[in-house]
C-alpha cells in the first residue's frame, strides 16, 4: 500500500504546483472567477494562498514519505472553505454564484485531499485480522502435526469453527457461525512440510480471505512439541468484515490462546476440561453443546 498511497500523493502535489502557479501568476483573473475581486485585499489573499500551494507541492514531490504531508493539505482546504464561506455570506446575485460554484470545486478537492490522506495514513483502510499465539504440547511433534493436519479435527478446540469438512488431500470447505449468519468458504493447502509446518488459505473468490499457518518444533528438554500459529481474516464488505471481528469476541488474541488451550488439553489428556475459571469466549450456545472429545491415537 506504500508504493500506491506516495503514489497519490505525489499527484497532489501536482495539483497543488498547478494551483499555486496560477494564483501567482494571475491573482486578479482568479479572484475574478472566485467571485471576490470586488475586495480590495483579493490579489493579496490569492498569493497567499498561492504560495501556500508551492510549499504544499514543495513537500509533498520532494519528500521521501510525501503521505504524512497530504494532511497539510486538507488543512488549507478547511482555511480555504471558511474564507470562501464568509465571502458568500457578504455577496449576492451573480457574484455569490461565482463564491458558490468556487466552494464546490474547493469542496470536491477537500474530499479528494482527505479520502488520499486517510489512505497514506492507513485509516479507513480495513486490515486483515492477524492473530498470533503459541503453546508447548507435552506429545511427539509428529503425532501433534498429525491432529492438526486433519482438519476436521480444528472444531473441537476452536470456537468460531462449526465445521471443516476435507474435499481431498489439500482441499477442504469450512463453517463459522457470525452474529449475522453462517459463512462458508473453502480452503486449500499452500505449503506443508510433514511435522513441521502446514500452510493453508481460501481460495479465490471466497467471502471470507483467511490465511493460516502453524508452524511444529522440538520443544527444549524433550518436554514435547512448540506450536505456533498465525491467523489471517478479512471479511469482504464492512459487515461482513466487522462480523468476522465479533466472533472472535472482545479479545480476539486471547481467543486464540484459549483455543491452544483446548487443542494442549485434547492430545495430552483426551478430553477438554470444563471448569467454572474456563476461560469459554463468547459462544456460549457452542459451549452448551461441546461434548468431550475421544481419547486420541489409542490412549485411554
Amino acid at each position: 500500500m506504500s508504493r500506491k498511497s506516495d503514489t497519490l500523493a505525489r499527484a497532489l502535489g501536482w495539483v497543488s504546483l498547478a494551483l499555486g502557479a496560477a494564483q501567482l501568476a494571475a491573482p486578479r483573473t482568479v479572484s475574478r472567477l472566485s467571485g471576490v475581486d470586488d475586495s480590495r485585499l483579493a490579489g493579496t489573499v490569492t498569493r497567499m494562498i498561492g504560495t501556500r500551494e508551492l510549499m504544499h507541492a514543495a513537500a509533498l514531490l520532494g519528500s521521501r514519505r510525501p503521505g504524512p504531508w497530504t494532511w497539510s493539505r486538507v488543512a488549507g482546504d478547511a482555511l480555504d472553505l471558511t474564507l470562501l464561506g464568509r465571502a458568500m455570506a457578504s455577496r449576492s446575485g451573480r457574484r455569490r454564484r461565482r463564491v458558490a460554484a468556487a466552494t464546490a470545486a474547493v469542496t470536491g478537492i477537500t474530499v479528494l485531499d482527505l479520502a488520499i490522506a486517510l489512505y497514506s495514513s492507513g485509516l479507513g483502510v480495513r486490515r486483515p485480522m492477524r492473530l498470533q499465539a503459541s503453546i508447548t504440547v507435552n506429545r511427539p511433534r509428529e503425532e501433534v502435526y498429525a491432529f492438526w493436519r486433519d482438519f476436521e479435527n480444528l472444531p473441537a478446540f476452536m470456537l468460531h469453527l462449526e465445521s471443516v469438512r476435507t474435499m481431498g488431500e489439500r482441499h477442504s470447505r469450512w463453517r463459522a457461525m457470525i452474529p449475522t449468519a453462517d459463512v462458508e468458504w473453502e480452503a486449500e493447502i499452500l505449503d506443508e512440510r510433514a511435522g513441521e509446518l502446514i500452510a493453508w488459505g481460501s481460495v479465490r473468490g471466497s467471502k471470507v480471505t483467511t490465511t493460516g499457518a502453524v508452524s511444529f518444533t522440538d520443544a527444549p528438554a524433550g518436554r514435547g512439541t512448540m506450536v505456533h500459529v498465525t491467523l489471517e481474516y478479512r471479511g469482504r464488505g464492512r459487515a461482513l468484515g466487522t462480523s468476522v471481528a465479533r466472533m472472535f469476541g472482545a479479545y480476539p488474541e486471547q481467543q486464540v490462546r484459549d483455543d491452544l488451550r483446548r487443542f494442549k488439553q485434547i492430545l495430552e489428556t483426551g478430553e477438554v476440561l470444563l471448569s467454572e475459571a474456563s476461560p469459554e469466549g463468547i459462544r456460549l450456545l457452542r459451549q452448551l453443546r461441546q461434548r468431550p472429545a475421544q481419547p486420541v491415537g489409542g490412549r485411554s
